[in-house]
């Protein structure tokens, strides 16, 4: 709708080998593609993962081409790119699916089934009923108060 970049899915994966120079020279952006993969059997997605943007120059670029400023960058994910700097080793990872596996195996079609306490799709749990709203008590301890007039 702005007219800019947004992520796919993460943008902490690197990209493919093919695709640095690109990325460094912010040119053919619809072409770059991260270094992710699936596990799929007979279809069915069982899990997903991906190789670790470890660089910080190629992850500053990535907030840069999402249209961050330099300081934003540096406020949201600077811990994390400053930390790259002293030489993390590239790291990679996967999910599986266990509960994906459990519904096949089940002959379920949705993975509702299988799992002792379902999500919405908004992320609400209607069996507990949660989450629900926080006490008076609980905002106090917190220090956090709800204002209903954004303006005051």
């Amino acid at each position: 709708e702005e007219g800019k970049w947004t992520f796919t899915h993460n943008p902490f994966s690197a990209m493919k080998a093919e695709s640095v120079n690109d990325l460094m020279n912010k040119t053919n952006i619809e072409s770059i593609r991260a270094a992710q993969y699936d596990i799929a059997l007979n279809g069915n997605e069982m899990g997903g993962g991906s190789i670790r943007n470890h660089q910080p120059e190629a992850l500053r670029k990535v907030f840069e081409i999402m249209g961050l400023t330099p300081e934003q960058t540096e406020e949201r994910f600077g811990h994390l790119i400053n930390a790259y700097a002293y030489g993390a080793p590239p790291n990679a990872g996967i999910a599986p699916g266990l509960d994906r596996l459990a519904m096949l195996l089940a002959g379920e079609s949705s993975i509702a089934e299988v799992i002792a306490f379902p999500k919405t799709g908004t992320a609400r749990d209607p069996m507990m009923n949660a989450p629900s709203p926080a006490t008076k008590k609980q905002l106090d301890e917190l220090g956090i108060e709800i204002k209903k007039d954004f303006n005051s």
